[in-house]
């Protein structure tokens, strides 16, 4: 694999760990918030989740933008809105100043969500696109354990630690701003424009000489008459089936119960008795498991492929929550057990769904449609995510967490019923292939 195609995903997949700092962040800050804005469980859901309803309008527009200016100027345009959103929250005095500074992150973290993968997919050479892709799952989970080692870290700095913890941000946003200076446009839209000099340019460096003509040849015939396409077409008979595949499993993703846990950890661990500082300690094993698996899974991906990892990890995931599930219903949820089922759904969900689903979305649509059928897909994924942030504090109050935790043990087996049926395999074969194979 060539140095310089590693070099710029990397630099893509940044856009990943701040989606995952700025996701996961907000689970420190939730014990200090909660009283300093003096909300109820219900309001916590609300503001945890104003977050995803900025993800939503970022997607929806991501597409678009994306085609008009390129992938890595609202790349760059995301980076500053994540600054300001750091800022912005840091420094809120009052709700309403707090929850429009996370919009505007949410917005942010919907841009990268749709541009990283789709970017770092159009770079990479077949044959690593899922371990290159796959490094944007690496980063957002990445950036989902510095979030929690650093509210650790900062939970003892006195009564605005939750200040501190928020303004963290600014650093890996300033980072990823600077160096998408050194990144090139991506080859495909670079062809979408015209340019084809720049998108050999681009191709040479990225799959070697040899291959460069013979890959430009085969983007300049799958864009070939392109017209702006609608999203109607992904309706069309041989589209239908693969946007139904991309929704679902972007919904999967996030109504299995990730963000239960990487949202409100610290407060699942405050509510059967742990401290602050020890339940922000935890949470720092959950974003370390995230991370080794993720890394398992990236060596995995290209090896045994999508649909088995999604396979197993499903039918795992049932497993830890059903066993999270019980330890409820018993009454023995004593802090070291409950952290040894939610270490095995994380390990489970980080080797699978985590990775595979960014992978996939990204493989399924044709060239043309790929922007519209993932902004579909993500969209799909952040009402989901919304919906549980909102529901699930209000679920472990009405409900017990026995109850809870065997909800999502169940949606988790759906889903392996759904992967064995209709999810497609589709490693190891370009973009290109992809289009003829999985439109005929």
């Amino acid at each position: 694999m060539k140095t310089y195609v590693v070099l710029i995903s990397v630099v893509a997949a940044l856009g990943g760990l701040l989606f995952g700092f700025d996701t996961a962040v907000i689970s420190g800050t939730l014990n200090f918030i909660q009283p300093y804005f003096g909300l109820s469980e219900a309001a916590l859901g609300w503001v945890v989740s104003s977050l995803l309803f900025g993800c939503i309008a970022g997607v929806l527009i991501a597409g678009r933008i994306g085609d008009l200016f390129g992938r890595k100027k609202i790349l760059m345009l995301a980076a500053l809105l994540f600054l300001f959103s750091a800022v912005g929250s840091a420094l809120a005095n009052n709700l309403m100043v707090f929850i429009s500074a996370r919009v505007v992150g949410g917005i942010a973290v919907g841009i990268v969500s749709i541009l990283s993968p789709m970017y770092i997919a159009e770079v990479a050479p077949p044959k690593n696109r899922g371990v290159l892709v796959s490094l944007n799952q690496l980063a957002i989970v990445a950036g989902i354990l510095v979030a929690f080692y650093t509210n650790y870290l900062l939970v003892g700095v006195g009564e605005n630690n939750w200040r501190w913890m928020l303004i963290v941000m600014t650093l890996p946003a300033i980072l990823l701003f600077l160096c998408l200076f050194i990144v090139p446009e991506s080859p495909r839209w670079l062809v979408a424009k015209n340019r084809t000099d720049e998108a050999l340019g681009v191709l040479v460096k990225t799959s070697g000489k040899e291959k460069a003509l013979s890959e430009l040849t085969e983007i300049k015939k799958t864009l070939k008459n392109l017209v702006e396409p609608s999203f109607k077409e992904l309706l069309a008979p041989k589209i239908r089936p693969l946007l139904i595949i991309g929704v679902v499993l972007a919904i999967f993703q996030q109504i299995t119960g990730i963000n239960t846990i990487m949202y409100y950890a610290p407060k699942i661990f405050a509510d059967i008795g742990l401290a602050d500082e020890t339940a922000l300690f935890q949470t720092i094993f959950i974003g370390g498991t995230n991370l080794a698996f993720t890394i398992v899974a990236m060596y995995l991906i290209d090896w045994i492929g999508r649909r088995a990892l999604i396979i197993a990890g499903s039918a795992g995931m049932m497993l830890m929550l059903t066993g999270l599930s019980a330890l409820y219903f018993t009454g023995l949820t004593t802090g070291m057990a409950v952290l040894v089922f939610i270490l095995g759904y994380i390990a489970f969900f980080a080797a699978s769904l985590g990775p595979a689903l960014w992978v996939v979305a990204a493989e399924l649509f044709p060239n043309r449609l790929r922007n519209k059928g993932m902004s579909v897909a993500i969209v799909s994924l952040w009402v989901s995510a919304t919906i549980v942030a909102i529901v699930f504090p209000v679920m472990l109050e009405k409900l017990d967490g026995g109850s809870t935790f065997l909800i999502f043990a169940f949606i988790c087996l759906l889903n392996l019923l759904f992967a064995l049926k209709y999810v497609p395999e589709t490693k190891g074969k370009s973009l290109e292939e992809l289009e003829v194979e999985l439109t005929r």
